[in-house]
């Protein structure tokens, strides 16, 4: 299975009043990481958006912290695809300092209709990319 690593410095805004990460935030260094991905497969999601009419968004999370991540810290975002199907990608993403993993979540991300936000299938170009990646 391939991994995508993606590096993230921790900012100010990244931080709550006690000065490490704040929980939520991690939802979103897993979003830009999955972003990252994706660009590195050479899948842009605003054409993708306008060209097929489709967007992913998030069905599910699930996030176990395992340690806090603080102002300055350099971390990595892995990421890496568990399950592909027709209209849906589970994800593991990861988050680690060093040798020290902060933070795992399983997201499952959807295909939709951007119109509608029904259920669409993956684009089949771009379903095939994405399963080369497993």
């Amino acid at each position: 299975m391939s991994i995508f690593v993606w590096p993230l410095r921790v900012y100010w805004e990244d931080t709550d009043a006690g000065g490490v990460v704040f929980y939520a935030n991690y939802l979103k260094f897993f979003e830009r990481a999955r972003t990252e991905w994706l660009r590195s497969l050479g899948i842009e999601q605003q054409k993708l958006a306008d060209e097929a009419g489709v967007v992913f968004v998030v069905r599910s999370t699930a996030v176990e912290y395992n340690a806090p991540a603080r102002l300055d810290d350099q971390l990595e975002i892995r990421t890496r695809v568990e399950r592909v199907g027709p209209a849906s990608v589970q994800f593991a993403q990861e988050a680690w300092r060093d040798e020290l993993l902060l933070a795992a979540g399983a997201i499952r991300v959807g295909c939709v209709d951007k119109s509608t936000f029904r259920p669409a299938p993956i684009p089949n170009p771009v379903l095939e990319t994405i399963k080369k990646t497993r």
